[in-house]
C-alpha cells in the first residue's frame, strides 16, 4: 500500500494517484488479472516509478482501486441531494451504483486474487454503501416522495440483482428500465414519479 506519512498529497501527486486508480479499474476490467504493471502506468499516463511509489504490489493497487470506486459512489450522494429533489437524487445514484457494480464484476478475478493474498478490499464497503443508500432514502421519505416501509437492506438487494442483470453485454437499457421500475415501487402515495 502507498506510504502514509500523515501529510496530504501534493495536488499533482493526488491527481496521479487518482489517474492510477481509475486506470487500474479500466485495465483490470478489460484485460484481466495478468495485465502487466506497465500497462496500468501507460493507461494512467504516469511513469512506472510513480505507480510503484504509490502501489508497490498488485494487491495494494487492486484494493485501493476498489475502495476508490466505493468512495466515489458514496461521495456523489451529497452533491446529488444538493442539486435535485430526493427521489431524483436516489434515481441518479442508482445509475452510479450500476456503474460501480459493473466495475466490481469486471474486477472479480483481481479482487479474488487480492483477497487470497490477505488483502481486504471489501472492508467496510457494504456498510458505507448502505449508509449512503439510507441517507438518500431518508431524504425521500422526509420529502414525502418515497415510502417509509422499504428498508435500505431490501433496496440494496434489489440493486444488487439489477447489477447482475446489467453484467450481460448490451443490457444497460434493461438495467435502466429496472431501476425506473424499482424507484416507481418506492414512490409515496398515488403519484407516479416517472413520465411515460
Amino acid at each position: 500500500m502507498a506510504r502514509d506519512t500523515g501529510r496530504p498529497l501534493r495536488a499533482d501527486a493526488q491527481r496521479n494517484r487518482e489517474k492510477i486508480l481509475a486506470a487500474a479499474v479500466r485495465v483490470f476490467t478489460a484485460e484481466g488479472l495478468d495485465v502487466h504493471y506497465e500497462r496500468v502506468a501507460k493507461e494512467a499516463g504516469v511513469g512506472i516509478g510513480t505507480l510503484y511509489r504509490n502501489f508497490p504490489t498488485r494487491e495494494s493497487l487492486i484494493e485501493a482501486a476498489y475502495r476508490n470506486e466505493v468512495a466515489r459512489l458514496c461521495d456523489v450522494a451529497p452533491h446529488l441531494l444538493a442539486t435535485m429533489p430526493p427521489h431524483e437524487a436516489l434515481r441518479a445514484w442508482m445509475g452510479h451504483f450500476i456503474d460501480y457494480a459493473a466495475a466490481k464484476l469486471g474486477m472479480a478475478d483481481a479482487l479474488r486474487a487480492a483477497v487470497a493474498s490477505g488483502a481486504d478490499p471489501y472492508g467496510q464497503s457494504r456498510e458505507m454503501i448502505q449508509s449512503t443508500l439510507s441517507t438518500l432514502m431518508e431524504a425521500g421519505v422526509s420529502a414525502g416522495t418515497l415510502r417509509s416501509d422499504i428498508s435500505p437492506d431490501d433496496m440494496f438487494a434489489a440493486l444488487a440483482g439489477i447489477a447482475l442483470t446489467s453484467a450481460k453485454p448490451d443490457s444497460r437499457d434493461q438495467a435502466e428500465r429496472l431501476l425506473d421500475l424499482t424507484l416507481d415501487g418506492l414512490r409515496a402515495g398515488p403519484h407516479k414519479l416517472h413520465d411515460d
